[in-house]
């Protein structure tokens, strides 16, 4: 049988509010149902773009990658829209990226970055292909309030900002509505001469795994799974249905199915990952970086050696260790990187930001010492350069700069002011939920006792990123009540 269907709509984990998808585990069961592509489409986020995208290439998957945005509709207290946007190429994923930046910074709304309307333009677009949302959709919504009119007024505009990269979106997934929904939007289809598709709304990769999605659901909103008011959002339908059983949900729409394949034909996004893009510095005078950090170097040398305590070392010592570092540094295409660095630690001493000595494998090097990036003689503490860097296992360098947290927040707007706020960026972390912790959790929205959770939690070993599967082997009683 050939394939006639791929997923066009799939959370992961990384949609930090609701799915239990994990991105290995999602391509082995895309590689087993034999689907050639799938679709990232986490909520308002890129985050899990590169270990999507390497694990999809390895599993011999097309990675299609998109994000699952909310629109802003009216005022504050309209309930916000769905519109989904697949990158159709490079150039529409620099614009996706734009929008999901420009959402988090200016459309928050109650902590959930909002795409106004009017930020789409047909350059802020441009290599995108749009899914309409469905029921969650400014055209399904209309369609279930009775606006035929309206909903074909919002299908037109869609049409002129996107053209043929518009696409009405189906689905069953048991949601009340749905069937009313796909009749008035296969009329629109019609009419407008617009192509539909079907999609899964994916948050779980097997129907028995709903149970376990909609714990992570109640934790997220501080809910118990028994508590008959609380509020269902998801239903058992919304897994990684197999093409097999979308063909039998989708027989009497068979081009719903096939336009899915269609779209992911349309949709290529090469992306270079691992090429290391070094800073430039601003040399003065118009000299190589090269020539000036060996020159800072010589001089910062120069007054360290003048101050030295140290006994018994002879100069020479520092001078050949200098210049075996600088070669290296040099040939590697790491002196615009040390010149940064100690240019705003200098900065940060001198505006009165208290800064450490040095921490970490950067202490080994004698051209931080002498740049004054650490203040760490590593040839009188016996420290290696080769730790920090070494052309025959090539990584970056990474110095470990510790600044004072209260001053911490002005040398990064020095060195954004200085070297373009468009070239400076801070490094995510994503948060985990620890052994002990989801122990509680879990308990709490089970119903279980307090003091019953907290007996089990206590028996998690107090270690620093312990699993459950590690405290079962180290904690009998644990196994045992487990």
């Amino acid at each position: 049988m050939s394939v006639s269907f791929v997923h066009l709509r799939v959370h992961t984990e990384y949609s930090l509010l609701d799915s239990v998808v994990r991105v290995p585990e999602l391509m082995s069961a895309v590689a087993k149902a034999g689907m050639p592509a799938v679709a990232l489409t986490d909520e308002a986020n890129l985050f899990a773009l590169v270990k999507f995208y390497k694990a999809a290439l390895a599993a011999g998957i097309k990675p299609l990658v998109g994000v699952d945005l909310w629109l802003a509709d009216g005022g504050d207290r309209d309930p916000p829209l769905r519109l989904t946007l697949l990158c159709q190429s490079e150039i529409g994923y620099l614009n996706l990226s734009r929008l999901v930046s420009r959402g988090y910074l200016h459309g928050k709304r109650r902590d959930t970055p909002l795409i106004e309307r009017d930020w789409l333009t047909p350059d802020t677009v441009a290599g995108l292909i749009a899914l309409s949302g469905a029921l969650e959709g400014d055209i399904g919504r209309s369609l279930l309030a009775g606006k035929a009119a309206e909903a074909r007024r919002q299908l037109q505009d869609w049409q002129q900002l996107f053209g043929d990269r518009y696409y009405l979106e189906l689905q069953r997934v048991g949601r009340s509505g749905e069937e009313a929904y796909i009749a008035g939007a296969l009329q629109l289809a019609v009419e407008c001469q617009v192509p539909v598709v079907a999609t899964n709304d994916v948050r779980f990769l097997a129907e028995d795994e709903f149970d376990v999605h909609e714990a992570r659901v109640c934790i997220q909103d501080r809910t118990q799974l028994a508590d008959p008011s609380r509020q269902r959002k998801y239903t058992a339908k919304q897994y990684l249905r197999t093409p097999e059983e979308m063909a039998v949900l989708f027989a009497d729409l068979p081009e719903a199915l096939t336009n899915s394949v269609a779209i992911a034909q349309r949709c290529s996004l090469p992306l270079k990952l691992g090429e290391s893009r070094l800073p430039d510095y601003p040399v003065p005078d118009g000299r190589s970086a090269d020539d000036f950090i060996r020159a800072e170097s010589a001089d910062g040398l120069a007054q360290r050696l003048a101050r030295r305590i140290a006994d018994g070392v002879s100069d020479d010592i520092y001078h050949a260790r200098l210049q075996r570092e600088l070669d290296v540094i040099c040939t590697m295409g790491f002196s615009g990187y040390f010149l940064i660095v100690a240019d705003f630690i200098r900065w940060s001493r001198a505006n009165g930001v208290p800064v450490g000595p040095g921490r970490g494998s950067g202490a080994g090097s004698l051209v931080a010492w002498v740049l004054g990036i650490t203040d760490l003689d590593p040839i009188e503490h016996d420290l290696l350069f080769e730790r920090f860097l070494n052309p025959e296992r090539v990584s970056m360098p990474d110095f470990d700069v510790d600044f004072c947290m209260e001053g911490r927040d002005r040398v990064i707007a020095y060195v954004a002011d200085k070297y373009g706020r468009d070239r400076v960026s801070q490094i995510i972390t994503y948060g985990t939920m620890a052994a002990k912790a989801v122990v509680r959790d879990a308990g709490r929205v089970l119903g279980h006792a307090h003091g019953f959770v907290d007996r089990i939690a206590k028996l998690v070993p107090f270690e620093v990123g312990i699993s459950l599967d590690d405290a079962l082997t180290k904690e009998p009683e644990l196994k045992r009540l487990y």
